[in-house]
């Protein structure tokens, strides 16, 4: 599993015109998932998100998680995180999880962080989405279940 984080003042997504979902201070997650990944992968990228300290304490340092500052997650399923380029000018896909397997993965992930406390909306799985955000920093995060980056 791995996921693209990105430290927002805000973020929405759109579907055709209408809006699926915003959220204000908190995380834009773009998360794609592997055919291998299981709850353990999950779990793993779960805790990371909602523990990582990226956000600035009193001092302005990047001291506060997520949790602690009561913010909020957007998760945007993005199956071209696992585009292998490698190879030629096309990217491959072959290690992304099939569609069935990832929409379930992609909703215990967002069920996961409610779980944690942390209000998590999503997109649209499989749709073509409008991703608006006010990056804040910028301050962007890569992690990988695998742990390769």
């Amino acid at each position: 599993m791995r996921a693209v984080i990105q430290r927002v003042k805000s973020a929405s997504v759109e579907v055709g015109g209408e809006l699926v979902s915003e959220i204000g201070t908190g995380l834009l997650i773009f998360l794609g998932i592997a055919h291998d990944d299981t709850d353990t992968e999950l779990e793993y990228i779960a805790s990371k998100v909602a523990n990582l300290r990226i956000f600035e304490d009193v001092d302005g340092k990047m001291n506060c998680s997520l949790l602690d500052i009561g913010g909020a997650a957007l998760v945007v399923s993005q199956f071209t995180l696992y585009g292998d380029c490698r190879k030629g000018r096309r990217p491959s896909f072959i290690n992304a999880a099939r569609p069935e397997v990832a929409n379930a993965l992609y909703e215990q992930f967002i069920s996961t962080l409610n779980l944690l406390n942390i209000p998590t909306q999503g997109g649209t799985f499989q749709a073509m989405m409008d991703v608006q955000l006010i990056n804040d920093g910028p301050v962007t995060i890569l992690l990988d279940s695998d742990k390769q980056f």
